[in-house]
């Protein structure tokens, strides 16, 4: 029997996804904010792509929650596997859901953690659950409809070892995500060991994160980012993961890993965040607007 407010599957349809299609074809739904399609890849066998809008959200390999597609997300997974004692279950909120990618990662690198992921697209989740099921070992992941600031504020203090705020409306982040008053939300739920982690995208001249930036060193003490240099120079489109806390993090450790990834990223801490951030200000809620639209022709995934 499912928890309630989980939305785990039944038995026998986790069954029937797990068994595989031998030829596995592309999905395609209108969801509640938008179309959403699953998409097949050709070089893994239960490998899938979800796309909103044709903006890629997730990729999940059902066979292997270790294997993470996206680069971003590699470096999420690098600095979740720094909090704490490596294994150490966690109790983790996920501010948007998307194929739960993350989530299923956490599951299998820290069991028996308690995981609270908040998707608003309930259609969408049902998409997911139907045809890229989370069975065991991923228990404890508990998907709820809800917007993510209200899901946020209601909350309680000191609730979360880790949040992840990666919460986009196709392909921007919704402007009441974005002010200094959410993060300090986030910080209010955030235990004093915890890690606040964030994924964002912007381009030259870098105004949208270097405000973000502003936003986080306004209210956590230690904060870094983590791109790849032709991102961080401005030289092209692409995804910064910011990170914060109040607890010195292990900064040198996490360059090390990312240095290491298929694709390295540059970890900008101390005075080269000082240089990044310059003079921009955080956001407010009276200020804040949606972060940037990509440009044309950033996603080579049509619609």
């Amino acid at each position: 029997m499912t928890e309630p407010g989980r939305t785990d599957p039944p038995a026998a349809e986790q069954a029937a996804v797990a068994a595989g299609a031998a030829d596995p074809r592309p999905v395609e739904r209108r969801v509640d904010l938008g179309t959403a399609r699953l998409l097949p890849d050709l070089d893994r066998p239960r490998g899938w792509l979800l796309t909103l809008d044709g903006a890629p959200q997730s990729y999940v390999d059902l066979d292997d929650p270790l294997f993470l597609e996206f680069e971003y997300v590699q470096r999420l997974a690098h600095a979740v596997d720094l909090v704490g004692l490596s294994g150490q279950p966690l109790d983790a909120l996920h501010l948007g859901g998307g194929a739960l990618t993350l989530p299923r990662y956490l599951a299998a690198t820290r069991p028996g953690s308690r995981q609270r992921v908040v998707e608003l697209d309930a259609a969408l989740t049902t998409l997911v659950r139907e045809h890229l099921p989370w069975t065991p070992p991923a228990h404890g992941i508990r998907v709820e409809a809800a917007d993510a600031r209200a899901a946020l504020a209601a909350t309680p203090d000191a609730d979360a070892d880790l949040i992840v705020a990666d919460v986009f409306g196709g392909s921007r982040i919704p402007a009441q995500l974005t002010s200094v008053e959410f993060v300090r939300e986030a910080a209010r739920v955030l235990r004093p060991d915890g890690l606040y982690a964030a994924n964002l995208a912007d381009a030259a001249p870098l105004d949208f994160a270097r405000s973000q930036l502003a936003g986080l060193r306004a209210v956590f003490p230690e904060v870094c980012a983590v791109a790849e240099p032709s991102v961080l120079r401005g030289r092209r489109y692409g995804n910064l993961v910011l990170l914060a806390g109040r607890s010195p993090f292990p900064v040198a450790e996490l360059a090390r890993r990312t240095a290491a990834d298929a694709f390295p990223a540059r970890v900008v801490h101390g005075d080269r965040l000082d240089l990044l951030v310059g003079r921009a200000r955080p956001v407010t809620d009276a200020t804040a607007a949606p972060s940037p639209a990509p440009p044309d022709g950033a996603f080579s995934i049509g619609g």
